[in-house]
């Protein structure tokens, strides 16, 4: 695994649990159904635009928030990073799959995370994001329970626009 995946992993966990931490966390602005944030520590920037699901299936299936993000690193040169967590752990050597109309994208996954495979992909993949009014994401636990959380793409412009403006 790539060492900016398990970084990117690490981050996430510490944004989870903040209030332990000496990082700072600051939202940049609620549109619609996203949310874009600055995570500041040691002088180091993350932002990033972050949704959850309007709809979660199936439904008697219990697991932890899931959530989409858009990510941007400026010390590690990282931009547009396309990364999702399901609230389980992803099945190993399964697909995980990003849906938008006819359009589908290929995930990886680690963990309890999942990330584009292509990088020429997420460029793609948000310009579809842009104009779509959902995105599926189609994932596996490691039991083999099939999950589809459907993401509002409602707001996902400005979420995004907000979080790259603050981090390049």
């Amino acid at each position: 695994m790539p060492i900016k995946k398990i970084i990117l992993t690490i981050i996430f966990s510490f944004i989870f649990n903040i209030a332990n931490s000496t990082e700072e966390l600051k939202s940049l602005g609620k549109f619609k159904d996203w949310e874009s944030f600055v995570l500041s520590k040691e002088g180091n920037k993350t932002c990033f635009a972050q949704s959850i699901p309007v709809v979660k299936a199936p439904k008697k299936f219990k697991r932890d928030p899931s959530r989409l993000f858009i990510s941007f690193r400026p010390a590690e040169n990282i931009k547009n990073e396309f990364s999702v967590t399901n609230g389980y752990e992803f099945k190993l050597k399964t697909p995980v799959a990003a849906k938008s109309g006819k359009k589908s994208y290929d995930l990886f996954s680690k963990g309890r995370f999942a990330w584009i495979v292509d990088g020429e992909d997420e460029i793609k993949l948000i310009a579809t994001m842009k104009k779509a009014s959902r995105l599926m994401i189609i994932g596996n636990s490691e039991k083999g329970i099939q999950t589809t959380d459907h993401y509002s793409m409602m707001g996902f412009t400005k979420a995004y626009s907000s979080a790259k403006k603050n981090c390049t």
